[in-house]
């Protein structure tokens, strides 16, 4: 173990056929360190990861030698795909054998089974499939074991993209008549403030007001500390998101760089902060901290993110509003910035979007009020001009 992470180190036959000692490090727990290294071994016990090992063998291997590289919600999802979805179509076939037509035959197998709902597999699930698999064999590539990466150019069904729309009052009417709910939905302002009303004496209030406001993802909201928080400055730094591993719960990096941002706060969210640190402050034992969580259980520990959506589903069906997700409170924070005039850069910035491309592709549902709103004032400046024209053909017309 060095600086505050576990490392294990195994004898495997490697691509060459010979002995090497393997090294791999920066595990948070001796336990996550220690099944690592069982995978490695586990990857090799149907023999040596040479080019005529299996994909089965293969994957299983490059799972344990990438896990300390990434996220953990990013390794559990890898892992899941390893084992629910390729090992059990690909796991037996050779890895130099595998081909295009083998990856082809699976999604089309994949394709026509159901989740546990019934319903068909989305494909935006299976292109996270095939982008598991691919990368992995684009390690396999990497170490020469084969020359060129079979899952590339498999063609799937485009993934349909899902914009929010507005529970409008026709919306919430076919909603109340029959039960008809659009995939994503936002509230407008005043189903937004009614929320508000409904839960200001729930004790997570102030979350449900700052992820309404601010747009900040359920882990990022979940694993926010006080020393996050400048409320002389009136800022908020997103630093970690907590997430769920196989070891609990783990505070750990945000979703990429562009997350990792500092947010202005309004006067309003200030006064209610200094209001919870009070009120947290005055609770039994210790239970603040500087470096302790802003939203906490009784107990002082941080709430469990998995909670937080479980709350707000039934906040939400105690209000009578219409049904939205927690994280489409996320949504409704950029839809209603960007109904008030606030530029798309800027809204970019503070939901810790890479791209300026995905905040308008997302919120493409609310952009054509804004060009409407565009449209009038450009056909007004012209009008303008066109009367101002007239006049002055008017007048000389007069003069002569």
């Amino acid at each position: 173990m060095g600086h505050g992470n576990w490392y294990f180190a195994a004898q495997v036959v490697g691509a060459s056929g010979r002995r090497e000692r393997v090294r791999r490090g920066g595990f948070a727990t001796a336990e996550a360190a220690r099944s690592a290294g069982c995978e490695l071994l586990t990857a090799q016990a149907d023999g040596p990861l040479s080019a005529g090992c299996t994909v089965g063998q293969w994957l299983r291997y490059w799972l344990s030698v990438v896990e300390s590289r990434l996220r953990p919600t990013t390794h559990r999802a890898y892992r899941d795909h390893v084992r629910l979805h390729l090992v059990p179509y690909l796991g037996r076939v050779k890895l130099v054998e595998l081909s295009r037509r083998d990856v082809t035959r699976m999604f089309v197998a994949l394709g026509r089974r159901r989740t546990r709902y019934g319903a068909p597999i989305s494909a935006s699930t299976l292109e996270r499939i095939r982008a598991t698999l691919r990368a992995a064999l684009n390690h396999a590539v990497r170490e020469d074991l084969i020359a060129g990466n079979p899952a590339q150019g498999v063609r799937l069904p485009a993934p349909v993209q899902t914009h929010p729309v507005v529970w409008t009052a026709r919306r919430e009417a076919a909603w109340r008549r029959g039960g008809e709910r659009p995939p994503v939905a936002v509230w407008t302002v005043e189903q937004l403030a009614a929320f508000l009303r409904f839960a200001r004496e729930d004790p997570l209030f102030v979350l449900w007001w700052l992820v309404a406001l601010r747009g900040l993802r359920r882990g990022e909201v979940a694993g926010l500390r006080w020393v996050d928080i400048d409320l002389e400055r009136r800022e908020l730094t997103v630093a970690h998101q907590l997430v769920h591993t196989d070891e609990g719960l783990v505070l750990c990096e945000p979703k990429s760089a562009a997350s990792r941002r500092t947010l202005a706060l309004d006067p309003e969210t200030v006064r209610l902060l200094r209001r919870h640190e009070r009120a947290q402050r005055r609770g039994p034992g210790e239970r603040w901290s500087p470096t302790g969580p802003v939203f906490a259980l009784g107990s002082g520990t941080a709430v469990q993110p998995s909670y937080l959506t479980h709350r707000f589903h039934k906040l939400v069906a105690a209000s009578g509003l219409p049904p939205v997700r927690l994280h489409d409170l996320r949504h409704g924070a950029a839809t209603l910035a960007l109904a008030s005039g606030t530029e798309l850069k800027v809204v970019q910035g503070t939901l810790g979007h890479a791209s300026i491309v995905l905040t308008a592709d997302t919120y493409a549902s609310v952009l054509p009020q804004l060009y409407h709103d565009s449209a009038k004032a450009t056909a007004r400046l012209v009008l303008r001009a066109v009367r101002a024209t007239n006049r002055k053909i008017g007048k000389a017309r007069d003069s002569t």
